[in-house]
Parts: structure tokens; C-alpha cells; sequence
């Protein structure tokens, strides 16, 4: 079998920080080989050395079987080297046809742009992905998981012969992901080698013929995927044995802390909305993507106010008509997407951490430093956060501790409801285990919670009570110790429908 990738030993560093202290892979032409590793373990920097982002300080590598030096993005993709990362690298302002246009791009400067062809071409490879997107739409009229399948059209239309998928399917509904897996197949079946990233195991099982796992910046071996059971690919990845992924409910649920009364929003396609949350209480959201239930997260945090309904917060009647207000009511909202909306990547810690409480921090606009250090350190302490110290950068942390900084922020702001939407996306194993221990421990002391997540056994296994969205109406609420995986998705798909409670 042909190797179209060997890597060997590679080391990189910045700085005093080893990113990769000696890493070894290689990938078979009609592969799909998995890459594996808690975040921080070295995959992100692997990514960038194989596609000419950094230059390795030692180690080589070969493509082809001919080894490569001082190689740029513009010689891997001359390669057949594409990679398809987590977060869209599209231009939003163009349409879907002019990104991958743009993308595959091999006309001389100058040549006139021949704009049919660009179109057809489009509208092929989204054909080939069963994707239903229109070439001409605009990519800012597009949802993430729609930009994702753009991106994967581009990788599919430069002919790569080496394709990395970096989470893939983060932001997928289930269609789409068995769309993306029958495209892998195919992939596979066409003799061209995929690098698959992901954190859901699920996936690796049923995709990946090999995996490598990496951990603190080494390969710590390859292996079969049959070889492999799930608690044993776990115990690699962390280097030791992860009990327990959801936590027991530590907490009595107390009196309801917030309740919705047929709210609605026309803006946002959620319509007659009533729930209530306790004290102590972990309430997950379920339902497919484009169900509701962020627009539903918007109303709350006064995003999109609400035109018509009640909302209480201790029985008191309250109008959330922007963050500013639902901040001051006690509502706080840890988005969905961490890295445009909740860490800001250049910033120390210390500053991310206090965004939300300026005035309380900084009163009469006078900087506190020792303050602001003094609650950053708390922070880093009581969540577990993983980090030089509050002056490190966001961009320094991995995701798990990325999504840990974003919640300590909003827990500052030391509110009676926390919002959680898609807490766990994107973050390996270990990093969701300590999460859900800090979402536990906050329900623990009081907190009401709601968390929104499409990952059904987190669900399933944090959940007090789960509500169900379906095309922005709540269609069902199940006590958690009752629900099950087939009557949650029943509802989430419209075929069955619980009495909502």
C-alpha cells in the first residue's frame, strides 16, 4: 500500500513551550486514520507542520515518498495536501460559488473570470456532498454547518490526494453527518489518505481503520481501531482512567428561580415558549440544529427581545431588552461559538474574565489591577484552568480552558441563571469530564442552569429535566431520570410528541 505521508520525529517549539517533543505518524493512500489527544496534546501545531503553517525544528517529513523541506501552504496544496479546520476560513462577503472559485484558482493573473463555469463547477461539488446550498448564495447568509460543507466542497474540488478533517462534524446536524461520512467513504474508496480529528469517538469507530493518539506533544502509539475498545482509546488519550464522563447530581432542586409564559419572538421563529427553572437545577435543551433553541438563549440575554409573553426571575416580572439588562437581572450566556463570542483570543485571562464586570471591578473608571489578579486567580483556581497565569493570552489555552475562561467570566457577573449553549463542543474527553464536574458544582451551590448541547448522551447524562425544541416550539420536557435516547430524538424529529410538563 502506498504511504502518501510519513512523518518522523518532529519537534516544534515556541518559545520555552514544547508543542511537539518528538511526533511520528504516517497515513496510507485509502485510509482514514484518526488523530486523537486531549487538547493542548500537540494536534492543532501537528496540523499546521503538515500543511506548511510552521516549519518543524527537527524531524522529517516525506509526501509522496519524496521528503520535503521549508514547506509553505502554497507548496502543500501543490502537494495534494487540503485541510478542512473546525472553524469556516471562507470570505463572507462573496457567494459560495466565488469562495470555491477562489480556492481552486488556476488561471493566469489578469485572465478573465469565467463565471458560468465557476457556478457549474460549484454546484457540482456541492451536488457530489449532498449538500443543498445555492452557488449563488452569500456565504453570510450561510449557518456554520452549511459553511462547513463549503469548505469540504473546496477540499473535494482541488483534488487532493491528503485530506485533514479537524472536527468535522462540530456543528453538523445528523443529516449532514452521514452526508460527511459517506463523502469520507468515498474518499477512502478513491485511494485518497484522510487525517480524521474528532473528539466524539463514536465517529472514529465508525469511520477510521487506524488511530493515532498524541499526547503532551508525543505519539504514544498506532493502532488498529478494532484493537481498540472505548475505554482503552480513553485511557490513551489521558494517560489515565476517566471514571466517569457525567458526573452524579449532587443537588436538591429548591424553588423556581425563572419561568417563561408563552413567550415568543417573530424575529427569531420561536413561538409560545413556557418553562421553568429551579434553583439547583440542570435543564438541558435538546433538539436538531436550527430547532430554536439558540434563538431561544438570544430572547434570554436580550440579543432578540421577546415580542410577546412573560418572563419572571424570582417571581418578579422582567423586561430583557438587551445583554446590559439581562446581565443586571442576573442572567448570564456562554455562547456557542467560543472563539467569536466568548474568549477574546489576544487578551490576557485576567481581562477575559472581567469583560462583563467593569463597572463593579473598575469603579469611577479607575483600573484596580491587584483586583482584577486577585479575581482571576480565583477563577483559575476554582475551575481548574490550565495557564501560566492570568496574564496568559487566550490564544495560549486550549479549547477545554478556552471554554472554562468564558464561563468564569460570566460566573463574575455572579448571576441566578447560566446559560450554557453547546458547553462541551470541541473539547476532548478529559476537558468535558471537568465541565461537567464545574456545571455540577455550580447547580450544587444554588445555580439555576440551563444547557443547550447536540450531543445527546451529555443530555441524557447532566440533565435534571430535558426539553425538547422542534422548529422553534418547545414540543416536549421528560425528567431526566426517565428520558431515553429514542424518545428524545422521537420528539427532536417530530415523530412523537411528550406532553410538555
Amino acid at each position: 500500500m502506498e504511504t502518501l505521508l510519513q512523518l518522523s520525529d518532529i519537534k516544534k517549539s515556541f518559545g520555552a513551550v514544547r508543542a511537539l517533543k518528538g511526533v511520528s505518524f504516517a497515513l496510507q493512500a485509502g485510509e482514514v486514520h484518526a488523530l486523537l489527544g486531549e487538547n493542548g496534546a500537540g494536534k492543532s501545531t501537528l496540523i499546521k507542520v503538515i500543511t506548511g503553517a510552521h516549519l518543524p525544528d527537527a524531524g522529517q517529513m516525506q509526501v509522496m515518498g519524496e521528503v520535503v523541506h521549508a514547506l509553505t501552504p502554497a507548496k502543500a496544496q501543490e502537494l495534494g495536501i487540503a485541510c478542512i479546520y473546525q472553524q469556516p476560513a471562507l470570505f463572507p462577503d462573496l457567494s459560495v460559488a466565488e469562495n470555491i472559485g477562489l480556492r481552486l484558482k488556476t488561471s493566469r493573473p489578469y485572465a478573465k473570470v469565467d463565471w458560468a463555469g465557476q457556478r457549474h463547477r460549484a454546484a457540482e461539488l456541492l451536488q457530489r456532498i449532498g449538500a443543498e446550498i445555492s452557488p449563488d448564495a452569500e456565504v453570510a447568509s450561510l449557518s456554520m454547518p452549511e459553511q462547513q460543507l463549503v469548505e469540504i466542497a473546496c477540499a473535494l474540488g482541488s483534488g487532493a490526494r491528503i485530506v485533514i478533517m479537524d472536527e468535522p462534524t462540530a456543528s453538523l446536524t445528523q443529516k449532514e453527518q452521514h452526508l460527511l461520512f459517506a463523502v469520507v467513504r468515498d474518499l477512502r474508496a478513491a485511494g485518497v489518505g484522510v487525517v480524521y480529528i474528532s473528539h466524539r469517538l463514536e465517529e472514529i469507530f465508525a469511520l477510521a481503520d487506524r488511530v493515532t493518539v498524541l499526547r503532551d506533544g508525543e505519539s504514544v502509539g498506532t493502532h488498529a481501531v478494532a484493537q481498540l475498545n472505548e475505554s482503552q482509546m480513553i485511557q490513551l488519550m489521558v494517560g489515565r482512567e476517566v471514571s466517569s464522563i457525567y458526573p452524579p447530581a449532587e443537588s436538591r432542586v429548591g424553588e423556581v428561580v425563572f419561568e417563561m409564559q408563552n413567550v415568543s419572538c417573530a424575529d427569531s421563529g420561536v413561538s409560545d415558549i413556557s418553562l421553568t427553572v429551579r434553583a439547583g437545577e440542570i435543564l438541558g435543551m435538546a433538539g436538531l440544529v436550527g430547532a430554536g433553541r439558540t434563538e431561544l438563549a438570544r430572547i434570554l440575554f436580550g440579543i432578540t427581545p421577546a415580542s410577546s409573553g412573560k418572563i419572571l426571575l424570582d417571581h418578579r416580572e422582567v423586561v430583557l431588552s438587551s445583554p446590559a439588562e439581562a446581565i443586571a437581572q442576573g442572567i448570564a450566556y456562554v455562547p456557542e461559538d467560543r472563539r467569536k463570542h466568548g474568549v477574546i483570543l489576544d487578551l490576557p485571562i485576567a481581562h477575559n474574565i472581567t469583560m462583563a464586570i467593569h463597572r463593579r471591578m473598575f469603579p469611577r473608571h479607575f483600573l484596580r489591577k491587584a483586583a482584577e489578579q486577585h479575581l482571576a486567580l480565583q477563577m483559575i483556581r476554582d475551575l481548574g484552568i490550565k495557564a501560566y497565569g492570568p496574564d496568559a493570552p487566550g490564544a495560549s489555552l486550549s479549547g477545554g480552558n478556552q471554554q472554562k475562561v468564558s464561563v468564569a467570566r460570566w460566573l463574575a457577573t455572579q448571576p441566578r441563571l447560566l446559560i450554557l449553549d453547546e458547553p462541551t463542543q470541541g473539547v476532548d474527553v478529559g476537558a468535558k469530564s471537568e465541565i461537567h464536574k464545574i456545571i455540577r458544582g455550580l447547580a450544587k451551590e444554588g445555580l439555576a442552569v440551563i444547557m443547550i448541547s447536540s450531543d445527546l448522551p451529555e443530555v441524557l447524562g447532566m440533565s435534571d429535566r430535558i426539553a425538547v425544541m422542534r422548529g422553534g416550539k418547545l414540543v416536549s420536557i421528560t425528567e431526566g431520570a426517565t428520558a431515553d435516547a429514542a424518545g428524545i430524538m422521537a420528539a427532536a424529529l417530530g415523530h412523537k410528541s411528550k406532553e410538555v410538563a
